[in-house]
């Protein structure tokens, strides 16, 4: 194939890209109003394989768009509502004594819980025990769950999206480092403009919500997600996440003095892995083939937030993660 033949066909395929998104926004957008870049960002995460949390007050239709999602992918769907005495069985599946087919004799018979989706909502997922949170976490970062020292993989695709309300935490466990590192962007559900808030009512008054149907089948989800992979990515690019992510460890950065008096722990290599490849959606988002630094900047912050860990000096500073991420930002100008 020569060079022109090459540019044709990246063209193709990058034009599809574009429409069959195009679809799924529009799909997304019959049922939920508005919330643009909060669709455009747990479209990343989908695109990505990756998990997403998304924190906001009740009311803001949080699980309804991430119904929506599943429906317009032709995803199989499943909530679980994380309360405190929620045990890991309730999340992964448990063992029932059964009887064997052939022999006739007595025999463990596997019942999957509702980890076993394509796409999986932990609702309010702060408010269960820890040992709940760590049987999601098996899931989230190998695709699997092991009950009764039997291995059960998970099926492809699979995407974990967790929501926490910011007001209410009474009650509530501190998600782990390590669970929180798990999720490629928190993704804050922000309040409706008045004129989105008054087409809301008047859509959620006048009839029942339906939930859109697919956009695109499974395999043609799958080939988005192969095309994503495929991007290319400058040295430039990679250089400059892994500086950003880099800058934020108070062992490694030296001229932000933001990180040096306010931060305990900084972003981890992940970080830097899940902002080149945020980057790589987000320029095929934009209908573009290759991603640029601005891509980056693009994505830091929900990207970033939830793996910054402010020590006790900022809390009282009222030093928020999202300002050392700026001045992070500022500095890599």
């Amino acid at each position: 194939m020569n060079d022109a033949s090459a540019v044709a066909s990246a063209r193709e395929q990058l034009d599809q890209f574009t429409a069959r998104v195009q679809a799924i926004r529009d799909k997304l957008h019959q049922v939920v109003v508005g919330q643009d870049e909060t669709i455009d960002q747990l479209l990343v995460c989908s695109l990505t394989g990756s998990h997403a949390l998304l924190v906001g007050v009740p009311g803001l239709a949080k699980t309804l768009l991430v119904k929506a999602l599943a429906s317009s992918f032709d995803w199989k769907f499943s909530r679980i509502q994380f309360t405190p005495d929620l045990m890991p069985s309730d999340v992964t599946g448990y063992e029932l004594l059964g009887r064997n087919d052939e022999s006739g004799g007595p025999t463990m018979a596997f019942r999957p819980g509702p980890v076993f989706a394509n796409l999986v909502l932990a609702d309010e997922i702060n408010r269960a025990a820890p040992k709940t949170q760590s049987a999601l976490l098996e899931a989230m970062a190998e695709r699997h769950v092991t009950v009764g020292g039997t291995t059960y993989p998970l099926e492809h695709p699979f995407q974990v999206i967790a929501t926490q309300n910011p007001i209410e935490q009474e009650g509530t466990y501190p998600l782990p480092e390590a669970q929180l590192d798990r999720f490629m962007m928190e993704i804050r559900f922000g309040y409706p403009t008045v004129e989105q808030e008054e087409e809301i009512v008047m859509k959620t008054t006048s009839g029942r919500t339906t939930l859109p149907e697919a956009a695109l089948s499974r395999v043609e989800f799958l080939e988005l997600c192969d095309l994503v992979l495929q991007v290319p990515v400058p040295q430039s690019v990679a250089s400059f996440a892994v500086r950003l992510c880099s800058g934020s460890r108070p062992e490694e950065s030296k001229g932000s003095k933001l990180v040096q008096e306010y931060v305990a722990w900084g972003a981890g290599p992940r970080g830097s892995q899940n902002l080149v490849l945020a980057a790589k959606a987000k320029a095929l988002l934009d209908g573009r083939t290759a991603p640029t630094e601005e891509d980056v900047r693009s994505v830091a912050i929900p990207i970033l937030r939830h793996r910054i860990i402010l020590n006790h000096r900022a809390i009282g500073d009222s030093v928020t993660p999202e300002q050392v991420i700026n001045g992070l930002l500022k500095d890599l100008a």
